[in-house]
């Protein structure tokens, strides 16, 4: 058949039975057809690629033009902008609403908490203290002696008792204008960030030339606790009193430098190990017991737990690292934390009181009337140190082993003169207190007259505090001797006598 002359021209000839019906298509969709789709595809996606690629190169350019350099800034105008972006310690205030998220289980359960104790009106709360014995701790435990009693063994701080339990317990104008002097020289010596240190010039705010300083440099933990523990104890808070900044400050500080793990919170550091762990912790706690500011039930509470996971788990002891074989200058300190805790109803684990003394009875000597420092001895500071325990942990005031301990160390005396050990000083004093009595009269007037005499009275920067030359004096310096000095002197109301007579005992002697 031949061509008609008007047809197109294809490379493939269409059927006869359908060319009739089929359009003619256009040279621009030929153009494409005749391209193989591959090659069409390939394109197309890179294409796409291409222009993902350059669209957020353009928005960064567009954003970098808005951008003005501005190298004319003056320098202290950006320092003074630095400064602005931190709170003066003054305004510090705890802040402890977002805990981390580990600390959560250890806050005390909600039954403890009593909501309505407020510092200052300790002495009005009606709770009878062996209530919460078996849920903190044994029965044979630290505060059960106290039952009846109300509010909690910080309650003779506030104002409502604290005159009438420095009268009865043998304290004068004269220790409390030394107390008050006292805690004057620490707050002096307080460092911008909240914390102290026992190289106290460090912090020094008034001039001079000061002398007497620690070698410990490097133990905030400890110098803070120890700057503290004065004025908890004369019944400053961070919610109430004079210094309720300064001791905001340093909660605050020592909070910020304990190390979290898990329920536990660590405030060991190398030249305090447990040491300051066991200082800490007492400040911690003593704070929350007297304020019940939830704040401070997750730290307080984590201070604790590391007490309790530090213990020799064979001999029931603290010493310098957790878990080695105990000492009885440790322990006593760990113990009185444990105590000062459970006084603000935090958890005390019944194993961890029943390990403290097995260890007591490892190092007792004559029946228990006297302690060793890692064996059985008979050591002035480590027997105030051990009685003092064995009181908190249940020994009856008739204990034949206690009146014989309290024998030896009336007869011992307080340690005074140019070499007088406050550490010594400070334990005893609180177990002749807590016994009372005549020998309990003797001993406080050469204590507190020797303490009252021997404080700088004039001259800066050194009028308010002390200085002996007497066990670790060298480490902690006039910081170390100030605080325990000032704490020694505040024994008639920091915390209440363990064996306090009642009209039944005054009736029929037991």
């Amino acid at each position: 058949m031949a061509t008609p002359p008007n047809a197109p021209q294809n490379d493939i000839e269409p059927d006869h039975d359908e060319e009739e019906a089929r359009p003619t298509v256009s040279s621009r969709f030929l153009l494409l057809t005749a391209v193989p789709s591959w090659l069409v595809s390939l394109v197309v996606h890179f294409l796409l690629i291409l222009i993902l690629v350059l669209l957020p190169v353009a928005q960064r350019v567009s954003q970098n033009r808005d951008i003005v350099v501005d190298d004319t800034a003056d320098a202290e105008e950006i320092d003074e902008f630095v400064m602005e972006s931190f709170e003066p310690i003054d305004e510090m205030k705890l802040d402890f609403d977002k805990p981390p998220e580990q600390m959560e289980e250890a806050v005390i359960a909600e039954e403890n908490i009593v909501s309505d104790f407020q510092e200052l009106e300790a002495a009005t709360q009606q709770m009878d203290l062996v209530d919460f014995a078996d849920q903190t701790a044994p029965f044979s435990d630290m505060m059960t002696n106290d039952a009846g009693l109300t509010g909690n063994g910080t309650s003779g701080r506030g104002q409502a008792t604290r005159t009438k339990m420095l009268s009865e317990g043998g304290g004068n104008g004269g220790s409390e204008a030394a107390v008050v002097a006292g805690i004057k020289w620490i707050a002096d010596h307080q460092l911008p960030d909240g914390t102290w240190n026992f190289d106290h010039r460090r912090g020094a705010k008034k001039p001079g030339e000061s002398k007497n300083f620690g070698e410990f440099s490097n133990s905030p933990r400890a110098a803070t606790a120890m700057g503290l523990l004065p004025f908890l104890g004369s019944g400053h808070t961070h919610k109430e009193g004079k210094y309720k900044k300064e001791v905001n400050a340093g909660l605050t500080a020592l909070v910020r430098l304990m190390k979290v793990r898990g329920v536990q919170g660590d405030l060991t550091e190398a030249q305090g190990n447990m040491y300051s762990h066991g200082l800490g912790s007492i400040a911690l706690c003593e704070a929350y017991a007297m304020t019940q500011d939830k704040n401070l039930a997750a730290p307080a509470q984590a201070s604790l737990n590391y007490i309790v996971s530090s213990q020799d788990p064979v001999g029931g002891g603290w010493r310098y690292q957790p878990r080695q074989a105990g000492d009885t200058s440790v322990v006593g300190w760990q113990l009185m934390a444990l105590k000062s805790g459970h006084m603000g109803y935090l958890e005390v684990p019944r194993n961890t009181i029943n390990g403290a003394m097995k260890f007591l009875d490892s190092v007792q000597s004559d029946g228990g009337a006297k302690y060793g420092y890692v064996d059985p001895g008979a050591g002035t500071a480590t027997t105030s140190v051990g009685l003092l325990c064995r009181m908190y942990l249940g020994w009856k005031k008739d204990n034949p082993a206690l009146e014989k301990g309290v024998d030896f160390l009336a007869k011992t005396g307080p340690s005074v003169g140019n070499n007088a050990n406050m550490y010594y000083n400070y334990y005893a004093t609180q177990v002749m207190r807590h016994y009372s009595g005549p020998r309990w009269d003797a001993w406080n007037q050469k204590q507190r007259d020797f303490l009252i005499n021997t404080q700088v009275k004039e001259g800066q920067p050194e009028a308010g505090s002390w200085h002996f030359n007497g066990s670790h004096a060298d480490k902690g310096g006039r910081l170390y001797n100030t605080s325990l000095a000032v704490l020694t002197l505040e024994v008639y109301y920091r915390h209440l006598p363990i064996y306090k007579n009642t009209a039944s005992e005054e009736d029929f002697p037991l």
